[in-house]
């Protein structure tokens, strides 16, 4: 009686051909390992009645793998130099066109938007976008990349009868009201208000326009009369520079600045400055202020680092509880934890504060934070001069900014769908 032979369900059998690496990524370390070790094994095994060729091994050590000859001679080539394998360095993460965009440019887009409640128009998407395109001072972008500029400047997208607008988030709303209310009473009280903020600076910058005379047509001609052929162009942007200052209507402070070069140069320079070194600068700058006076800033996360950390849900309850003894607020043992965050809900206006406005406290200065990406409420000049304008037009935009907020409420609720409406009333409005 012959042997049963397997059956179907027992064969494994691949009916595709082999496949190729992918070249998606470059080859790790340990994956270098597996190449060299599959060149060893081959070496080894090769058939004895055939020489094992250098090539020949290579080839078929490159047919196994799914990779190139070129790949295999390159990884023997490392190991055999270096005595190791290393993995290749990570490539620089990327960066997209809205990191690229610094507070100027995302405060002149805000701006955009408000223009059109300003001229009694609702603003959309395609509105807004064509403005932005058609200011040659700004960057032009795609319809896509620009939807995700407006949700980065936190606005929202409401419909209201068959019209759409977009609108600042409601805690925007109330951040620029209380920051607008905050800054008129200190500037009517006659406290001195300085404004600081960062920039960048490359050591090749120059002037887009000069001067320039056309009568002289060549270097020879510009040689004879003891005259230039003007001022070559730097051979590239040099070194970034960050510059931290700060200054009053008199102008900047003096000895104020902290100038220093970037590490990196990806366009973002924000990505430079940390808690440390601003509060190291700013706790100097404290003690060169007027007394009582007022500092404007952005909320740049360098300048708002919270002195005490507010435990949340991703706390364990035992960390909860241990911060509500701390705090000597009363709990029972028995409560859950959403019982005890909810405690904890209730008194963290107390202990949310930032350390660079417990710095200023305690030298009688008071620190006063702009919404987000409003720039247009701070400037940054260098004479005494330019530094009085530019408050001035500073009080101009807030006394703007003061208006906006009414003139869109007006606006939007003219398009309102009322949820008791009846369908006959609101069919009109219907796609």
């Amino acid at each position: 009686m012959s042997e049963p032979k397997p059956g179907p369900s027992n064969a494994c059998t691949f009916s595709s051909p082999k496949k190729k690496r992918a070249k998606k990524t470059p080859m790790n370390s340990a994956e270098k390992v597996t190449v060299i070790n599959v060149f060893k094994h081959v070496e080894e095994t090769w058939p004895q009645d055939s020489y094992p060729y250098k090539t020949d091994v290579i080839n078929k050590t490159a047919e196994v793998m799914g990779i190139s000859r070129a790949t295999v001679n390159r990884f023997i080539k490392e190991y055999k130099t270096t005595g190791c394998l290393k993995s290749p360095p990570k490539p620089s993460p990327r960066v997209s066109k809205i990191d690229t965009l610094d507070d100027m440019d995302l405060g002149a887009i805000r701006r955009k938007v408000h223009m059109f409640y300003f001229n009694n128009e609702l603003p959309t998407i395609d509105k807004v976008l064509e403005a932005v395109n058609s200011d040659e001072t700004l960057p032009s972008f795609k319809r896509t990349t620009f939807y995700k500029v407006l949700k980065k400047l936190q606005f929202k997208y409401v419909k209201r009868n068959r019209k759409s607008a977009l609108i600042d988030r409601d805690d925007i709303v109330l951040w620029r009201i209380k920051y607008l209310n905050t800054i008129t009473k200190l500037r009517n009280e006659g406290k001195t208000i300085y404004y600081t903020d960062e920039t960048w600076l490359n050591e090749g910058h120059t002037m887009n326009k000069v001067w320039q005379d056309e009568t002289i047509k060549s270097v020879k001609e510009a040689h004879h009369q003891g005259l230039s052929t003007g001022l070559k162009n730097p051979s590239g942007k040099g070194k970034r520079l960050i510059v931290v200052h700060i200054g009053s209507n008199t102008g900047f402070l003096e000895g104020g600045e902290l100038i220093f070069e970037a590490k990196k140069n990806d366009g973002d320079y924000h990505s430079e400055m940390d808690s440390y070194n601003f509060e190291k600068w700013f706790g100097q700058i404290l003690l060169k202020l007027d007394a009582n006076s007022v500092i404007v800033m952005d909320n740049a996360p360098y300048h708002s680092r919270r002195k005490e950390k507010i435990p949340t849900s991703s706390n364990k309850k035992s960390e909860l509880q241990a911060w509500l003894k701390e705090k000597n607020i009363s709990f029972e043992e028995t409560e859950v934890k959403a019982q005890l965050l909810l405690k904890i809900k209730e008194v963290k206006d107390i202990y949310q504060t930032y350390v660079v406005d417990e710095m200023a406290h305690e030298k009688g200065i008071t620190v006063v934070r702009l919404p987000p990406y409003h720039s247009e409420a701070i400037q940054n000049v260098a004479t005494e001069e330019a530094w009085q304008k530019c408050i001035d037009h500073v009080i101009k935009e807030e006394q703007k900014m003061l208006k906006i907020d009414g003139i869109i409420d007006d606006l939007v609720d003219r398009f309102i769908i009322h949820v008791g409406e009846s369908s006959s009333e609101s069919s009109e409005f219907t796609e």
